[in-house]
């Protein structure tokens, strides 16, 4: 048995330079890709289309119901000690803070990692990936870099979204219970939003998309050859992505106590 866990360590340590050479290259292509050709920013606005346009109905229903739900149940908590006034505060924390990100990054690899890896995975077992090699053509900058910058931005436009519709559907359900005290909700609310946690949000949202798009595009082109692997490197897309985004937030979290 301890045999077979090293031999399972040291093929994951001498696997890191490849790992690392990847994100490398990804991130080198991403940063020139607006020089490269129309097919590969057709591919882009594509990932776009399916990650954020297509997304934006199931986020506005998530957002409003949560956001809703925490304010009805908060905010009757809250008024029968007397702290009302600490809504804004719960809702800022909650919603733009820590859930916003978190929960967009979840919706986003549930319904983008498998594609993309089984994707990729699928041009790399019908010898597609050779054909852009011998015609000169980097897949990388072609097919990874696109898929990079398209999911990191959608994961940080739909962030963006989540918490503009959790901020909207609190201050509806407001109208309702209470108009009287509905009137200086965006006030509040305002009072009670910092630039740090706005940033913090914008941070999170962009680590993660990076995550996701990073572990996804890494799982297809590790396929060998067999299409056996296919619905094995979907799996791992999700997995890896759940882990890193969740060590990921732990890290948001843990490092302003420490520093």
């Amino acid at each position: 048995m301890f045999e077979k866990v090293g031999k399972s360590v040291i093929a994951k340590v001498s696997g890191l330079p490849y790992i690392f050479g990847f994100i490398g290259r990804v991130l080198s292509s991403s940063f020139f890709f607006f020089s490269r050709e129309k097919a590969a920013r057709k591919i882009l606005i594509m990932q776009l289309l399916f990650t954020f346009i297509e997304a934006l109905s199931l986020v506005a229903v998530l957002s409003l119901a949560l956001g809703s739900g925490l304010y009805l149940v908060g905010n009757s908590f809250l008024l029968s000690i007397g702290q009302s006034s600490l809504i804004y505060q719960i809702l800022v924390l909650i919603m733009t803070r820590e859930l916003g990100p978190l929960l967009v990054a979840f919706v986003v690899t549930a319904r983008s990692a498998t594609a993309i890896a089984t994707e990729i995975g699928g041009m790399v077992t019908s010898h597609q990936i050779e054909s852009y090699v011998s015609f000169g053509i980097d897949p990388i900058g072609h097919l990874a870099a696109p898929r990079f910058l398209g999911v990191t931005l959608s994961v940080f436009f739909l962030n963006l979204y989540f918490s503009f519709c959790g901020i909207l559907g609190p201050y509806v359900v407001a109208r309702f219970v209470d108009p009287t005290g509905s009137a200086d909700y965006f006030q509040m609310l305002f009072q009670a939003l910092s630039i740090q946690t706005i940033l913090l949000s914008i941070s999170k949202s962009l680590v993660f998309g990076m995550i996701i798009s990073l572990c996804s595009t890494y799982a297809g082109f590790a396929v060998i050859r067999a299409s056996t692997e296919i619905p094995v490197a979907g799996i791992k897309a999700v997995g890896n992505s759940f882990l890193f985004i969740i060590l990921a937030d732990v890290l948001f979290i843990v490092l302003p106590f420490i520093f």
